[in-house]
Protein backbone atom coordinates (compact mmCIF):
# COMPACT_ATOMS: atom_id res chain seq x y z
CA UNK A 1 0.00 0.00 0.00
CA UNK A 2 3.12 2.28 -0.43
CA UNK A 3 2.56 3.73 -3.84
CA UNK A 4 1.09 6.81 -4.01
CA UNK A 5 -2.24 7.17 -6.69
CA UNK A 6 -3.97 10.34 -8.12
CA UNK A 7 -7.09 9.32 -6.32
CA UNK A 8 -8.87 12.35 -7.73
CA UNK A 9 -8.29 10.93 -11.36
CA UNK A 10 -9.74 7.43 -10.29
CA UNK A 11 -13.11 6.65 -10.29
CA UNK A 12 -14.25 5.63 -7.15
CA UNK A 13 -15.74 2.24 -7.92
CA UNK A 14 -12.33 1.05 -8.87
CA UNK A 15 -11.08 1.68 -4.64
CA UNK A 16 -14.26 0.80 -3.20
CA UNK A 17 -17.21 -1.72 -3.43
CA UNK A 18 -19.21 0.81 -2.06
CA UNK A 19 -20.79 -2.00 -0.41
CA UNK A 20 -24.36 -3.93 1.58
CA UNK A 21 -23.52 -1.69 4.33
CA UNK A 22 -22.30 1.37 3.16
CA UNK A 23 -24.37 2.30 -0.01
CA UNK A 24 -27.26 -1.23 0.09
CA UNK A 25 -29.04 0.23 -2.65
CA UNK A 26 -27.98 0.46 -6.49
CA UNK A 27 -29.69 1.73 -9.95
CA UNK A 28 -28.01 1.05 -12.94
CA UNK A 29 -28.92 2.89 -16.26
CA UNK A 30 -27.94 2.49 -19.79
CA UNK A 31 -27.77 4.54 -22.65
CA UNK A 32 -27.75 4.38 -26.44
CA UNK A 33 -25.98 7.01 -28.18
CA UNK A 34 -27.54 8.60 -31.58
CA UNK A 35 -24.49 10.42 -32.79
CA UNK A 36 -21.13 11.72 -31.34
CA UNK A 37 -22.32 15.05 -30.15
CA UNK A 38 -25.38 14.13 -28.07
CA UNK A 39 -23.16 11.07 -26.99
CA UNK A 40 -19.81 13.88 -26.13
CA UNK A 41 -23.07 16.19 -24.30
CA UNK A 42 -23.91 13.66 -22.21
CA UNK A 43 -20.75 12.07 -21.07
CA UNK A 44 -19.53 16.24 -20.68
CA UNK A 45 -22.58 16.56 -17.70
CA UNK A 46 -22.36 13.29 -15.90
CA UNK A 47 -18.51 13.36 -15.54
CA UNK A 48 -19.08 16.35 -13.54
CA UNK A 49 -21.36 14.31 -11.11
CA UNK A 50 -18.96 11.22 -11.08
CA UNK A 51 -17.88 10.08 -7.43
CA UNK A 52 -14.00 9.60 -7.47
CA UNK A 53 -11.55 7.75 -5.17
CA UNK A 54 -10.83 10.17 -3.57
CA UNK A 55 -10.36 9.83 0.18
CA UNK A 56 -13.78 11.09 2.53
CA UNK A 57 -12.01 13.69 4.44
CA UNK A 58 -12.18 16.58 5.45
CA UNK A 59 -14.44 19.09 3.25
CA UNK A 60 -14.89 16.35 0.95
CA UNK A 61 -17.42 14.69 3.01
CA UNK A 62 -19.07 11.00 2.08
CA UNK A 63 -22.30 11.08 -0.03
CA UNK A 64 -25.37 10.28 0.51
CA UNK A 65 -25.32 8.80 -3.40
CA UNK A 66 -22.58 8.25 -5.85
CA UNK A 67 -22.43 8.09 -9.49
CA UNK A 68 -20.07 6.33 -11.89
CA UNK A 69 -20.02 5.93 -15.09
CA UNK A 70 -18.64 3.26 -17.99
CA UNK A 71 -18.68 2.94 -21.36
CA UNK A 72 -18.34 -0.10 -24.25
CA UNK A 73 -16.51 -0.39 -27.65
CA UNK A 74 -19.61 0.46 -29.64
CA UNK A 75 -20.00 3.22 -27.40
CA UNK A 76 -16.46 4.63 -28.13
CA UNK A 77 -16.97 4.24 -31.57
CA UNK A 78 -20.04 6.20 -31.54
CA UNK A 79 -18.33 8.86 -30.00
CA UNK A 80 -15.88 9.19 -32.89
CA UNK A 81 -12.71 8.23 -30.78
CA UNK A 82 -9.90 7.68 -33.04
CA UNK A 83 -10.17 4.41 -34.86
CA UNK A 84 -6.10 3.68 -35.01
CA UNK A 85 -6.72 3.96 -30.94
CA UNK A 86 -9.83 1.82 -30.74
CA UNK A 87 -7.80 -1.09 -32.87
CA UNK A 88 -5.89 -1.57 -30.17
CA UNK A 89 -8.41 -2.36 -27.49
CA UNK A 90 -8.14 -5.96 -26.10
CA UNK A 91 -9.60 -8.22 -28.18
CA UNK A 92 -12.66 -9.67 -25.74
CA UNK A 93 -13.44 -5.83 -24.77
CA UNK A 94 -14.10 -5.77 -28.80
CA UNK A 95 -15.90 -8.57 -29.34
CA UNK A 96 -18.34 -8.04 -25.83
CA UNK A 97 -19.32 -10.64 -23.89
CA UNK A 98 -22.07 -12.07 -25.87
CA UNK A 99 -19.70 -13.43 -28.95
CA UNK A 100 -17.59 -14.17 -25.90
CA UNK A 101 -20.81 -16.87 -24.24
CA UNK A 102 -18.81 -20.51 -25.69
CA UNK A 103 -15.61 -19.81 -23.50
CA UNK A 104 -18.26 -18.27 -20.37
CA UNK A 105 -19.69 -21.50 -20.71
CA UNK A 106 -22.95 -19.19 -21.05
CA UNK A 107 -24.62 -21.58 -23.82
CA UNK A 108 -23.70 -25.10 -24.34
CA UNK A 109 -20.66 -26.00 -24.96
CA UNK A 110 -21.48 -29.30 -26.74
CA UNK A 111 -23.61 -27.62 -29.44
CA UNK A 112 -21.98 -25.93 -32.42
CA UNK A 113 -22.14 -21.84 -32.78
CA UNK A 114 -24.49 -22.31 -35.55
CA UNK A 115 -26.63 -24.74 -33.49
CA UNK A 116 -26.77 -22.21 -31.04
CA UNK A 117 -27.91 -19.51 -32.81
CA UNK A 118 -30.64 -21.71 -33.98
CA UNK A 119 -31.89 -22.31 -30.66
CA UNK A 120 -31.93 -18.99 -29.76
CA UNK A 121 -29.53 -19.45 -27.10
CA UNK A 122 -29.84 -16.40 -25.26
CA UNK A 123 -33.24 -16.14 -25.48
CA UNK A 124 -33.28 -16.27 -21.52
CA UNK A 125 -31.15 -13.04 -21.55
CA UNK A 126 -32.98 -9.58 -21.05
CA UNK A 127 -34.33 -8.08 -23.80
CA UNK A 128 -32.00 -5.42 -23.61
CA UNK A 129 -29.01 -7.88 -23.49
CA UNK A 130 -30.61 -9.20 -26.49
CA UNK A 131 -30.77 -6.76 -28.65
CA UNK A 132 -27.43 -5.22 -28.20
CA UNK A 133 -24.66 -6.22 -30.56
CA UNK A 134 -27.54 -8.56 -32.16
CA UNK A 135 -25.96 -8.89 -35.79
CA UNK A 136 -27.43 -7.59 -38.79
CA UNK A 137 -29.26 -4.85 -36.74
CA UNK A 138 -26.98 -2.41 -37.53
CA UNK A 139 -26.57 -1.16 -33.77
CA UNK A 140 -29.58 0.39 -33.21
CA UNK A 141 -29.99 -1.14 -29.70
CA UNK A 142 -26.49 -1.36 -28.62
CA UNK A 143 -25.71 -0.32 -24.92
CA UNK A 144 -23.39 2.73 -25.53
CA UNK A 145 -22.82 3.53 -21.85
CA UNK A 146 -23.73 2.18 -18.23
CA UNK A 147 -24.29 5.32 -15.16
CA UNK A 148 -24.59 2.90 -11.62
CA UNK A 149 -25.87 5.20 -9.11
CA UNK A 150 -24.97 3.64 -5.39
CA UNK A 151 -26.99 5.11 -2.22
CA UNK A 152 -26.82 5.03 1.33
CA UNK A 153 -30.02 4.32 3.60
CA UNK A 154 -31.90 6.90 4.91
CA UNK A 155 -31.93 6.42 8.31
CA UNK A 156 -30.84 3.42 11.09
CA UNK A 157 -34.60 3.27 11.39
CA UNK A 158 -35.14 2.85 8.17
CA UNK A 159 -32.17 1.16 6.40
CA UNK A 160 -34.69 -0.47 3.59
CA UNK A 161 -35.49 2.61 2.55
CA UNK A 162 -32.73 4.57 -0.10
CA UNK A 163 -31.34 8.44 1.19
CA UNK A 164 -33.58 10.70 -0.98
CA UNK A 165 -30.65 11.85 -3.09
CA UNK A 166 -30.81 8.57 -4.74
CA UNK A 167 -34.58 9.55 -6.37
CA UNK A 168 -33.03 13.24 -6.99
CA UNK A 169 -30.06 11.98 -9.31
CA UNK A 170 -32.63 9.77 -11.23
CA UNK A 171 -34.86 12.40 -11.74
CA UNK A 172 -31.57 14.71 -13.23
CA UNK A 173 -29.97 11.92 -15.24
CA UNK A 174 -33.32 11.29 -16.56
CA UNK A 175 -33.89 14.82 -18.01
CA UNK A 176 -30.46 15.24 -18.77
CA UNK A 177 -30.65 12.25 -21.12
CA UNK A 178 -33.94 14.13 -22.47
CA UNK A 179 -32.26 17.10 -23.35
CA UNK A 180 -29.49 16.19 -24.93
CA UNK A 181 -30.82 13.69 -27.19
CA UNK A 182 -29.55 10.17 -25.45
CA UNK A 183 -32.01 7.67 -25.08
CA UNK A 184 -32.40 5.76 -21.89
CA UNK A 185 -32.72 1.92 -22.82
CA UNK A 186 -35.29 -0.68 -21.40
CA UNK A 187 -35.73 -4.01 -21.94
CA UNK A 188 -34.70 -4.81 -18.33
CA UNK A 189 -35.55 -7.97 -16.52
CA UNK A 190 -37.53 -10.84 -17.29
CA UNK A 191 -40.87 -8.70 -18.96
CA UNK A 192 -38.29 -5.98 -20.43
CA UNK A 193 -40.63 -3.46 -19.15
CA UNK A 194 -37.90 -2.07 -16.74
CA UNK A 195 -36.15 0.91 -17.53
CA UNK A 196 -33.17 0.40 -15.05
CA UNK A 197 -31.45 -2.43 -12.96
CA UNK A 198 -32.57 -2.51 -9.50
CA UNK A 199 -30.18 -3.90 -6.79
CA UNK A 200 -30.15 -3.69 -3.32
CA UNK A 201 -28.66 -5.81 0.03
CA UNK A 202 -30.68 -8.45 1.04
CA UNK A 203 -32.69 -7.36 3.68
CA UNK A 204 -33.59 -9.30 6.75
CA UNK A 205 -36.02 -8.57 10.15
CA UNK A 206 -33.91 -8.22 13.18
CA UNK A 207 -36.86 -7.42 15.89
CA UNK A 208 -38.27 -3.97 15.17
CA UNK A 209 -35.34 -3.32 12.53
CA UNK A 210 -34.97 -4.05 8.65
CA UNK A 211 -31.62 -4.12 8.25
CA UNK A 212 -29.03 -5.19 5.44
CA UNK A 213 -27.25 -8.04 5.63
CA UNK A 214 -24.18 -9.44 3.71
CA UNK A 215 -26.58 -12.19 2.30
CA UNK A 216 -27.07 -13.16 -1.20
CA UNK A 217 -30.32 -14.97 -1.94
CA UNK A 218 -29.21 -18.77 -2.09
CA UNK A 219 -28.25 -17.95 1.30
CA UNK A 220 -24.58 -17.61 1.83
CA UNK A 221 -22.68 -14.65 3.16
CA UNK A 222 -21.05 -13.17 0.77
CA UNK A 223 -18.01 -10.08 -0.10
CA UNK A 224 -15.77 -11.17 2.64
CA UNK A 225 -12.38 -11.22 0.45
CA UNK A 226 -12.20 -8.83 -1.98
CA UNK A 227 -8.66 -8.01 -3.16
CA UNK A 228 -6.31 -5.33 -1.69
CA UNK A 229 -4.05 -3.44 -4.03
CA UNK A 230 -1.30 -1.23 -3.69
CA UNK A 231 -2.61 2.64 -3.02
CA UNK A 232 -5.89 1.79 -3.09
CA UNK A 233 -6.56 2.71 0.58
CA UNK A 234 -4.29 6.43 0.04
CA UNK A 235 -2.30 6.02 3.07
CA UNK A 236 -4.93 4.73 5.30
CA UNK A 237 -4.54 1.21 4.61
CA UNK A 238 -4.05 -0.68 7.78
CA UNK A 239 -1.96 -4.11 8.29
CA UNK A 240 -5.16 -6.06 8.69
CA UNK A 241 -6.91 -4.62 5.65
CA UNK A 242 -4.69 -7.05 3.88
CA UNK A 243 -4.72 -10.35 5.70
CA UNK A 244 -6.23 -12.71 3.64
CA UNK A 245 -7.21 -10.53 0.56
CA UNK A 246 -3.68 -9.59 -0.60
CA UNK A 247 -1.32 -11.77 -2.00
CA UNK A 248 0.59 -14.70 0.04
CA UNK A 249 4.46 -14.54 -0.24
CA UNK A 250 7.05 -15.88 2.50
CA UNK A 251 6.64 -12.72 4.26
CA UNK A 252 3.03 -13.50 4.84
CA UNK A 253 0.10 -10.88 3.19
CA UNK A 254 1.21 -8.06 1.22
CA UNK A 255 -1.10 -6.01 -1.47
CA UNK A 256 -1.43 -6.83 -4.61
CA UNK A 257 0.06 -4.93 -7.64
CA UNK A 258 -1.92 -2.03 -8.94
CA UNK A 259 -1.54 -2.47 -12.54
CA UNK A 260 -3.34 -6.13 -11.73
CA UNK A 261 -6.61 -3.32 -11.39
CA UNK A 262 -6.18 -0.12 -12.42
CA UNK A 263 -4.18 0.72 -15.98
CA UNK A 264 -0.73 2.69 -16.36
CA UNK A 265 0.71 1.06 -13.33
CA UNK A 266 3.14 -2.13 -12.71
CA UNK A 267 1.28 -5.44 -12.86
CA UNK A 268 2.39 -8.62 -10.91
CA UNK A 269 4.82 -9.49 -13.22
CA UNK A 270 6.42 -5.68 -13.08
CA UNK A 271 5.31 -4.68 -16.18
CA UNK A 272 2.76 -1.91 -17.51
CA UNK A 273 -0.43 -3.41 -18.81
CA UNK A 274 -0.31 -3.44 -22.29
CA UNK A 275 -2.98 -0.20 -23.56
CA UNK A 276 -3.62 2.12 -26.82
CA UNK A 277 -2.79 5.08 -27.24
CA UNK A 278 -3.00 7.67 -26.06
CA UNK A 279 -1.09 6.53 -22.95
CA UNK A 280 -2.63 8.73 -21.16
CA UNK A 281 -6.26 8.28 -22.09
CA UNK A 282 -6.16 4.65 -20.73
CA UNK A 283 -4.36 5.56 -17.45
CA UNK A 284 -5.68 5.29 -14.45
CA UNK A 285 -9.01 3.36 -16.29
CA UNK A 286 -9.48 -0.25 -16.19
CA UNK A 287 -11.84 -2.81 -17.61
CA UNK A 288 -15.02 -4.44 -16.25
CA UNK A 289 -17.46 -7.15 -17.21
CA UNK A 290 -20.72 -6.39 -16.36
CA UNK A 291 -22.85 -9.46 -15.53
CA UNK A 292 -26.77 -10.33 -14.51
CA UNK A 293 -26.61 -13.73 -12.48
CA UNK A 294 -29.94 -15.18 -12.23
CA UNK A 295 -30.08 -17.44 -8.94
CA UNK A 296 -32.50 -20.43 -9.45
CA UNK A 297 -33.76 -20.75 -5.45
CA UNK A 298 -36.62 -22.70 -5.77
CA UNK A 299 -34.12 -25.87 -7.86
CA UNK A 300 -31.54 -24.67 -5.41
CA UNK A 301 -33.75 -25.92 -2.59
CA UNK A 302 -34.90 -28.72 -4.44
CA UNK A 303 -31.78 -30.32 -5.16
CA UNK A 304 -30.59 -29.50 -1.52
CA UNK A 305 -33.40 -31.10 0.63
CA UNK A 306 -33.38 -33.86 -1.61
CA UNK A 307 -29.44 -34.15 -1.06
CA UNK A 308 -29.37 -33.66 2.41
CA UNK A 309 -31.86 -36.42 2.93
CA UNK A 310 -29.54 -38.99 1.54
CA UNK A 311 -26.58 -37.42 3.26
CA UNK A 312 -28.35 -37.20 6.60
CA UNK A 313 -28.87 -41.30 6.01
CA UNK A 314 -25.39 -42.78 5.12
CA UNK A 315 -23.98 -40.48 7.60
CA UNK A 316 -26.41 -40.90 10.64
CA UNK A 317 -26.99 -37.56 10.98
CA UNK A 318 -29.65 -34.75 11.49
CA UNK A 319 -31.28 -33.74 8.75
CA UNK A 320 -30.45 -30.06 9.83
CA UNK A 321 -26.97 -31.00 9.84
CA UNK A 322 -26.96 -32.66 6.34
CA UNK A 323 -28.05 -29.37 4.75
CA UNK A 324 -25.60 -27.09 6.76
CA UNK A 325 -22.87 -29.12 5.82
CA UNK A 326 -23.90 -29.85 2.24
CA UNK A 327 -24.03 -26.05 1.87
CA UNK A 328 -20.89 -25.18 2.91
CA UNK A 329 -19.07 -28.19 1.41
CA UNK A 330 -20.22 -26.85 -2.17
CA UNK A 331 -19.15 -22.94 -1.72
CA UNK A 332 -16.59 -23.31 1.38
CA UNK A 333 -18.00 -21.27 3.79
CA UNK A 334 -21.07 -21.99 6.48
CA UNK A 335 -23.78 -20.03 5.65
CA UNK A 336 -22.49 -17.63 8.54
CA UNK A 337 -19.11 -16.65 6.49
CA UNK A 338 -17.15 -19.20 9.12
CA UNK A 339 -14.47 -21.18 6.44
CA UNK A 340 -14.45 -24.28 6.11
CA UNK A 341 -10.56 -24.32 6.19
CA UNK A 342 -10.64 -23.04 9.94
CA UNK A 343 -13.63 -24.43 11.36
CA UNK A 344 -14.45 -28.05 9.11
CA UNK A 345 -17.10 -29.82 11.02
CA UNK A 346 -20.65 -28.69 12.10
CA UNK A 347 -20.08 -29.55 15.71
CA UNK A 348 -17.26 -27.46 15.85
CA UNK A 349 -19.15 -24.58 14.06
CA UNK A 350 -22.08 -24.80 16.29
CA UNK A 351 -19.56 -24.48 18.75
CA UNK A 352 -17.90 -21.53 17.22
CA UNK A 353 -21.07 -19.70 16.44
CA UNK A 354 -22.51 -19.77 20.01
CA UNK A 355 -18.53 -18.51 20.91
CA UNK A 356 -18.54 -15.74 19.18
CA UNK A 357 -22.18 -15.25 19.99
CA UNK A 358 -23.77 -15.26 16.50
CA UNK A 359 -26.63 -17.68 18.03
CA UNK A 360 -27.70 -19.82 20.88
CA UNK A 361 -28.11 -18.86 24.63
CA UNK A 362 -29.71 -15.41 25.37
CA UNK A 363 -28.12 -13.63 22.03
CA UNK A 364 -31.12 -11.77 20.79
CA UNK A 365 -31.37 -12.15 16.33
CA UNK A 366 -29.82 -8.35 16.44
CA UNK A 367 -27.07 -9.06 18.76
CA UNK A 368 -26.32 -12.12 16.68
CA UNK A 369 -26.31 -9.39 13.43
CA UNK A 370 -23.98 -7.24 14.90
CA UNK A 371 -21.51 -10.22 16.32
CA UNK A 372 -21.64 -11.51 13.08
CA UNK A 373 -21.10 -8.60 10.96
CA UNK A 374 -17.92 -7.87 12.89
CA UNK A 375 -16.55 -11.39 12.54
CA UNK A 376 -16.81 -11.35 8.92
CA UNK A 377 -15.21 -8.10 8.65
CA UNK A 378 -12.01 -8.91 10.74
CA UNK A 379 -8.87 -10.96 9.48
CA UNK A 380 -10.33 -14.02 11.23
CA UNK A 381 -12.53 -14.36 8.30
CA UNK A 382 -10.21 -14.42 5.94
CA UNK A 383 -6.24 -15.94 7.33
CA UNK A 384 -6.41 -19.23 5.85
CA UNK A 385 -4.77 -21.24 3.31
CA UNK A 386 -5.32 -24.35 1.50
CA UNK A 387 -1.88 -26.37 1.18
CA UNK A 388 -2.28 -27.77 4.21
CA UNK A 389 -5.77 -29.61 2.64
CA UNK A 390 -4.82 -30.77 -0.10
CA UNK A 391 -6.81 -33.93 -0.02
CA UNK A 392 -9.96 -31.46 0.54
CA UNK A 393 -11.08 -33.08 3.56
CA UNK A 394 -11.59 -29.70 5.40
CA UNK A 395 -12.79 -27.47 2.13
CA UNK A 396 -13.04 -29.64 -1.17
CA UNK A 397 -10.99 -29.01 -3.77
CA UNK A 398 -13.87 -28.53 -5.99
CA UNK A 399 -15.66 -25.64 -3.52
CA UNK A 400 -16.81 -22.84 -5.39
CA UNK A 401 -14.30 -20.91 -2.84
CA UNK A 402 -11.01 -23.03 -4.03
CA UNK A 403 -12.30 -22.23 -7.45
CA UNK A 404 -12.55 -18.65 -7.36
CA UNK A 405 -9.68 -17.69 -4.99
CA UNK A 406 -7.14 -20.20 -5.22
CA UNK A 407 -4.69 -18.81 -2.67
CA UNK A 408 -1.56 -21.03 -1.59
CA UNK A 409 -3.14 -24.22 -3.45
CA UNK A 410 -1.75 -24.57 -6.77
CA UNK A 411 2.07 -23.61 -5.12
CA UNK A 412 3.87 -26.46 -7.16
CA UNK A 413 5.47 -28.05 -3.76
CA UNK A 414 2.66 -28.53 -1.70
CA UNK A 415 2.16 -32.60 -1.06
CA UNK A 416 -0.65 -34.76 -0.33
CA UNK A 417 -0.99 -37.46 1.98
CA UNK A 418 0.39 -37.67 5.51
CA UNK A 419 3.72 -36.69 7.36
CA UNK A 420 5.03 -39.97 8.40
CA UNK A 421 7.59 -38.11 10.79
CA UNK A 422 4.48 -36.44 12.75
CA UNK A 423 1.34 -37.92 11.05
CA UNK A 424 -0.40 -35.17 10.59
CA UNK A 425 -1.10 -33.87 6.68
CA UNK A 426 1.75 -32.25 4.26
CA UNK A 427 2.21 -28.81 5.14
CA UNK A 428 4.32 -26.20 3.16
CA UNK A 429 5.27 -23.79 5.25
CA UNK A 430 6.49 -21.60 2.43
CA UNK A 431 3.32 -21.76 0.40
CA UNK A 432 3.00 -18.54 -1.72
CA UNK A 433 0.01 -17.42 -3.93
CA UNK A 434 2.06 -16.77 -7.12
CA UNK A 435 -0.19 -18.88 -9.28
CA UNK A 436 -2.89 -17.37 -8.14
CA UNK A 437 -2.24 -13.60 -7.44
CA UNK A 438 -2.47 -12.81 -11.33
CA UNK A 439 -6.03 -14.62 -11.96
CA UNK A 440 -8.01 -11.96 -8.99
CA UNK A 441 -10.45 -10.02 -9.81
CA UNK A 442 -12.39 -6.96 -8.20
CA UNK A 443 -16.14 -7.61 -7.10
CA UNK A 444 -18.32 -4.78 -7.21
CA UNK A 445 -22.34 -4.74 -7.51
CA UNK A 446 -24.97 -6.00 -5.40
CA UNK A 447 -27.65 -8.90 -4.83
CA UNK A 448 -31.06 -7.91 -6.63
CA UNK A 449 -34.85 -9.44 -5.59
CA UNK A 450 -36.95 -9.24 -2.74
CA UNK A 451 -35.89 -9.64 1.01
CA UNK A 452 -35.34 -13.02 3.02
CA UNK A 453 -38.72 -12.35 4.75
CA UNK A 454 -40.59 -12.71 1.14
CA UNK A 455 -41.20 -15.98 -0.93
CA UNK A 456 -38.28 -16.78 -3.63
CA UNK A 457 -38.31 -19.35 -6.75
CA UNK A 458 -36.93 -20.08 -9.60
CA UNK A 459 -39.01 -17.32 -11.72
CA UNK A 460 -38.54 -14.64 -9.04
CA UNK A 461 -36.83 -12.16 -10.21
CA UNK A 462 -33.23 -12.49 -7.98
CA UNK A 463 -29.74 -13.17 -8.26
CA UNK A 464 -26.65 -10.35 -7.98
CA UNK A 465 -25.11 -7.91 -10.76
CA UNK A 466 -21.47 -8.88 -10.83
CA UNK A 467 -19.38 -5.98 -11.65
CA UNK A 468 -16.08 -7.71 -12.38
CA UNK A 469 -13.31 -5.14 -12.21
CA UNK A 470 -9.79 -5.95 -13.82
CA UNK A 471 -6.88 -4.23 -16.35
CA UNK A 472 -7.39 -7.50 -18.13
CA UNK A 473 -11.30 -9.40 -19.11
CA UNK A 474 -9.08 -12.59 -20.27
CA UNK A 475 -6.55 -13.35 -18.00
CA UNK A 476 -8.26 -12.68 -15.12
CA UNK A 477 -12.30 -12.40 -15.37
CA UNK A 478 -12.51 -14.79 -18.59
CA UNK A 479 -9.97 -17.36 -17.00
CA UNK A 480 -11.71 -17.70 -14.02
CA UNK A 481 -14.72 -18.21 -15.10
CA UNK A 482 -13.68 -21.16 -17.91
CA UNK A 483 -10.70 -22.56 -16.53
CA UNK A 484 -11.80 -22.61 -12.66
CA UNK A 485 -15.82 -22.59 -12.84
CA UNK A 486 -16.71 -24.31 -15.77
CA UNK A 487 -13.36 -26.67 -15.63
CA UNK A 488 -12.09 -28.62 -12.97
CA UNK A 489 -8.85 -30.07 -14.13
CA UNK A 490 -6.84 -28.08 -11.91
CA UNK A 491 -8.42 -29.08 -9.02
CA UNK A 492 -8.53 -32.81 -9.97
CA UNK A 493 -11.90 -32.81 -9.96
CA UNK A 494 -12.46 -33.81 -13.98
CA UNK A 495 -15.85 -32.77 -15.85
CA UNK A 496 -16.89 -31.07 -12.14
CA UNK A 497 -17.73 -27.87 -12.55
CA UNK A 498 -18.29 -25.12 -9.86
CA UNK A 499 -21.53 -26.85 -7.34
CA UNK A 500 -23.00 -23.10 -6.83
CA UNK A 501 -21.72 -21.24 -10.66
CA UNK A 502 -21.06 -23.94 -13.00
CA UNK A 503 -22.97 -25.19 -15.85
CA UNK A 504 -25.07 -28.58 -14.51
CA UNK A 505 -26.60 -29.23 -17.67
CA UNK A 506 -24.26 -32.31 -18.87
CA UNK A 507 -21.92 -32.33 -15.12
CA UNK A 508 -24.43 -32.66 -12.66
CA UNK A 509 -21.89 -33.91 -9.40
CA UNK A 510 -19.74 -32.43 -6.54
CA UNK A 511 -17.11 -34.87 -4.85
CA UNK A 512 -17.09 -34.09 -1.00
CA UNK A 513 -13.75 -36.11 -0.23
CA UNK A 514 -13.72 -37.81 3.75
CA UNK A 515 -11.42 -37.43 6.36
CA UNK A 516 -8.83 -40.00 4.91
CA UNK A 517 -8.27 -41.56 8.78
CA UNK A 518 -12.46 -42.17 9.15
CA UNK A 519 -11.56 -44.61 6.25
CA UNK A 520 -15.07 -43.44 5.09
CA UNK A 521 -15.63 -43.41 1.44
CA UNK A 522 -16.30 -39.71 -0.54
CA UNK A 523 -19.80 -38.40 -0.81
CA UNK A 524 -21.18 -37.43 -4.05
CA UNK A 525 -23.71 -35.36 -4.97
CA UNK A 526 -24.77 -36.70 -8.23
CA UNK A 527 -28.06 -34.56 -8.73
CA UNK A 528 -27.00 -30.73 -9.31
CA UNK A 529 -28.88 -28.13 -11.73
CA UNK A 530 -27.91 -24.89 -13.01
CA UNK A 531 -28.40 -22.78 -10.20
CA UNK A 532 -26.88 -19.44 -11.46
CA UNK A 533 -27.57 -18.50 -14.85
CA UNK A 534 -26.34 -15.15 -16.76
CA UNK A 535 -29.31 -13.26 -17.78
CA UNK A 536 -27.19 -10.77 -20.04
CA UNK A 537 -24.29 -8.42 -19.97
CA UNK A 538 -21.54 -6.40 -21.67
CA UNK A 539 -18.00 -5.45 -21.70
CA UNK A 540 -17.40 -2.23 -20.61
CA UNK A 541 -14.46 0.38 -20.08
CA UNK A 542 -14.13 2.77 -16.77
CA UNK A 543 -11.98 5.67 -18.15
CA UNK A 544 -10.31 7.87 -15.68
CA UNK A 545 -11.62 11.64 -14.67
CA UNK A 546 -8.75 12.59 -17.70
CA UNK A 547 -10.31 10.06 -20.33
CA UNK A 548 -13.84 11.44 -19.33
CA UNK A 549 -12.94 15.10 -20.17
CA UNK A 550 -11.13 14.44 -23.33
CA UNK A 551 -14.28 12.16 -24.32
CA UNK A 552 -16.06 15.11 -23.99
CA UNK A 553 -14.18 17.82 -25.53
CA UNK A 554 -13.16 15.50 -28.29
CA UNK A 555 -9.39 15.57 -27.93
CA UNK A 556 -8.53 12.35 -27.86
CA UNK A 557 -5.30 11.85 -30.24
CA UNK A 558 -3.59 8.53 -31.04
CA UNK A 559 -0.28 9.85 -32.46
Amino acid sequence: MTRDLNLDDIQGNVTRAYGRFSFPFARYFFFHFPNAVAGRNFVDAVRQKVTTAALWQGANKKPDCTTNVALTFPGLLVLQLPVRMLQQMPAAFIEGMKARAFILGDRDQNKTEEEALRDDWDAHWDPIWQKSREPGSGGKDDVHMLVTLNAQSLSLEQADKPHPALQGRIDWLTALAQEVGVRQLDGICKDGKARFQDASAVFDKFGPLTLPTAKEHLGFTDGIGDPVFEGQHGNRGSADTVIGRGKLTSKGWEPLATGEFILGHPDESQELPPTAKPPEFMHNGTFMAFRKLHENVGSFEAVLAEEAARYAKLMGVSKEEAQETLRAKMCGRWTDGVPLSKVPTYDAWVAFGEKMQFRGGDVTPLDGYKNNLSYIGSPEARDFRYGDDMSGAKCPGGAHMRRVNTRDYLDPLNKSGTDPATGAPYKNETATSALNKRRRILRRGLPYGPPNFEHKDDETEQGVIMLIVGTSLERQFEFVQQQWIQYGLDFHQGNNTCPMLGNHDHSKRHTIPSDPASGRPPYVMSKLKTFVECRGGDYFFIPSMTALRMIAMGIVDPT
